[in-house]
């Protein structure tokens, strides 16, 4: 398509009809019927509810004030804007003030506002995790960078990174997090395209799922606690673990126990009574009506739980951190216990679930007893696919399951001595922060 040339521009006069005398590259004079002549531009910048770019058109100026040079100039800086994501503005295609600013929305405002969409669907521990893994590795490299200057090799250099350091599925569940951001930006209009959607491929493959190591052979695991409460560290942590290991709940179960979930301490049917809100599971486990897990405790978890009375029963948690007393123990403390007593990769806090299954589901094949795998499943709060099964009542096989708490307390247990005599250590208690003794 030929340009235009002066001589053309001077000679538009107005016709019946407006019409108009292209430039080509979008750019066009637009004659009115009353004789106005206008510089305009077509681009496309967005997109509709159907998902279709939008189409627009940007007024330069008016010739002969706007001459055939300056509006391919300022063409030319439209293009530009829209090549970065910004769309174009009469204000912004000439050099006669400040520069607009740059009003695009930036990617850490929109994970925010992905953050706040998508929270209620999340456990406070997921959230907590979607919102850590941002802020410690997207956030420093391209956060405060708009949307649409975010390109692939970008993200990829930043996933490669994390992959390198041994992080490989860190790696992938920060793409999908990127992608799902960079999705919802392009539900909303703020960018054209998600440029993390096909770098998984890019990436190292995801390792195969490893099992949580455990020994599951009784004189070891008994070996284990004499080991581990043979270490100097505090007694309720060594009181922890043991009873860790006498009720086979989730570490982060044991981390939150607080004393009112305890009941019948002193009757012959001791409880612990964990919400359904703590236990492992979506949203609709922790608000299943019925759903909290029943633990019955034999007498050496009770006994555990007295020594355990005079440290922390004036306070909320029954095993709280050592510098925080409102705080829960800290997940890697009984691991940090179990590496010092030499157990490094070969028995880990979860591990105690592991033992207490096999050995008891074994102990039952062996004396030709009835086998006990569903009430050792529903002992271990095992959830059920089927939603179905799900509904099953709670308390059931609770006679049986008490007499399975008994007998694992009374193997595991055999011949050691009893919980108090860790009192013998100093107990110290963080002296500031909410629940404080004497507070």
């Amino acid at each position: 398509m030929s340009r235009l040339t002066d001589a053309q521009l001077r000679g538009a006069k107005a016709k019946e009809k407006a019409y108009k005398l292209s430039d080509g590259e979008q750019l066009y004079l637009h004659v009115s019927p009353a004789g106005g002549r206008h510089w305009r531009m077509n681009y496309q910048f967005g997109r509709n509810a159907n998902g279709k770019p939008l189409q627009k058109t940007l007024t330069i100026g008016s010739y002969p004030a706007i001459s055939l040079r300056d509006a391919r100039d300022a063409r030319d800086k439209a293009k530009q804007l829209l090549a970065k994501g910004r769309e174009p503005r009469p204000c912004d295609l000439f050099g006669n003030g400040a520069d607009a600013a740059d009003t695009r929305k930036r990617f850490e405002t929109v994970a925010g506002e992905w953050l706040v969409a998508q929270t209620p669907r999340w456990s406070q521990v997921h959230a907590a995790d979607v919102k850590g893994s941002l802020e410690n590795e997207v956030y420093p490299a391209f956060g405060s960078l708009a949307m649409a200057d975010i390109e692939a090799p970008m993200v990829l250099r930043l996933l490669q990174g994390v992959a390198n350091r041994g992080a490989i599925e860190t790696a992938h569940r920060l793409r999908q997090r990127i992608s799902a951001i960079f999705g919802y930006g392009l539900a909303l209009g703020y960018v054209s395209a998600d440029p993390a959607a096909s770098l998984g491929r890019l990436l190292p493959p995801k390792p195969r799922a490893k099992s949580q190591p455990a020994i599951t052979e009784l004189g070891k695991l008994r070996q284990l606690l004499v080991d581990c409460e043979a270490e100097r560290c505090r007694a309720p942590t060594k009181l922890a673990l043991r009873f860790l290991a006498l009720t086979a709940v989730r570490p982060g179960e044991l981390h939150g126990a607080r004393w009112e979930e305890f009941h019948e301490l002193d009757g012959k049917e001791p409880l612990w009574r964990i919400p359904a809100a703590r236990m492992k599971g979506d949203l609709d486990r922790k608000a299943e009506e019925g759903g909290d897990h029943l633990v019955p405790l034999a007498p050496q978890a009770v006994a555990i739980l007295r020594v355990m009375e005079p440290l922390t029963g004036h306070l909320p948690l029954v095993f709280p951190s050592d510098r925080h007393s409102h705080r829960p123990m800290s997940e890697n403390t009984l691991r940090a216990l179990l590496i010092r007593a030499g157990y490094y990769q070969r028995h880990v806090p979860h591990g105690f679930r592991s033992a207490f299954s096999t050995i008891m589901n074994e102990r039952v094949k062996l004396q030709g007893q009835i086998d006990d795998r569903a009430v050792i499943d529903l002992m271990l709060a095992h959830v059920p696919q089927n939603k179905v099964e799900r509904a099953y009542n709670r308390a059931a096989y609770m006679p049986r399951r008490r007499e399975l708490a008994c007998e694992w307390a009374g193997l595991l247990l055999a011949d050691m001595w009893p919980p108090e005599i860790h009192l013998g250590q100093p107990i110290r208690w963080a002296t500031t922060g909410p629940g404080r003794p004497g507070d």
